[in-house]
């Protein structure tokens, strides 16, 4: 960043991301669903828990009643077993069915030693440093660097797209198929727009040296340098927004999205940053 420059959208100073999100933040309507999560969080995992975070939409004060989900992410002080990760279903299963103020919770399991390990120093570490809000226990971000919004880390936090579109075509069929359960499009709905514009985003974040994580302001960044695949994208940043459970919706948004603009994004991502490092598994 040239001295003197004022700094660019989510930099700070020295054209490091800042992180966003605060517990001050957090409406009055959501602070019981936090105090909630936080209770039980401790209770659940007792002493195996290193941490707990808050990201998304309620610590950084933008939530709304009845549309926002409550996002955590846990760290243990071990690797995650399947009962914690049952646990954490159970958790965010009683928190969607008790508070109204809330549309659905979802919980992140993973270790300590993953957060700190040098596969997700752009990735996992970069999301909990720069995205997630501290709620219990010490705040592993002082172990992690500072990040810019450079080729690095675009490739190793949306690099891996190819490896998700056949996965949401099975999530596509299976969220429109009969006996599907209730909210099952709208979730399909809300977590694929909101990947897919993402990753639109970092692809062009270099270019466009900041951060935001607002959809429309994602989805414009974006058009900026690809303008034929703007409506699209602006498409995408308004069901992530504003999710639907109607099936035809989420079936016309795999023929457009992750049909046709889910290739070209892969090609195109390869070409200017290159792939994600595998993960095992």
């Amino acid at each position: 960043m040239r001295s003197g420059a004022a700094p660019r959208p989510g930099l700070d100073g020295q054209g490091l991301i800042a992180r966003e999100g605060s517990l001050a933040r957090v409406p009055h309507a959501f602070r019981p669903v936090v105090a909630a999560a936080r209770d039980r969080t401790a209770d659940i995992f007792g002493e195996r828990l290193h941490s707990a975070y808050l990201y998304g939409s309620i610590p950084r004060g933008t939530a709304r009643v009845g549309r926002s989900d409550l996002d955590l992410l846990i760290v243990l002080r071990e690797e995650p077993t399947e009962g914690d990760r049952a646990a954490a279903g159970a958790l965010d299963a009683a928190l969607d069915g008790e508070f109204e103020q809330i549309d659905g919770s979802g919980t992140l399991l993973v270790s300590r030693a993953q957060v700190l390990s040098d596969l997700e120093r752009h990735d996992l570490g970069w999301f909990l440093a720069c995205l997630c809000t501290p709620l219990l226990g010490a705040d592993l971000a002082g172990h992690l660097p500072r990040y810019r919004p450079d080729s690095l880390l675009a490739r190793e936090t949306n690099g891996d797209l190819a490896v998700c579109l056949p996965r949401w075509q099975r999530l596509i069929a299976e969220a429109t198929a009969p006996g599907a359960p209730p909210g099952a499009v709208r979730v399909r709905v809300r977590g694929i727009s909101r990947r897919i514009v993402r990753t639109g985003f970092t692809l062009v974040m270099p270019r466009w040296d900041g951060w935001t994580s607002d959809l429309y302001e994602m989805a414009e960044a974006f058009a900026a340098y690809y303008p034929e695949w703007g409506p699209r994208m602006r498409q995408a940043a308004a069901l992530g927004h504003e999710p639907t459970d109607d099936p035809a919706v989420l079936r016309s948004f795999l023929r457009s999205h992750v049909e046709e603009l889910g290739p070209w994004l892969v090609e195109e991502y390869t070409r200017v940053h290159g792939v994600k490092a595998a993960r095992p598994g």
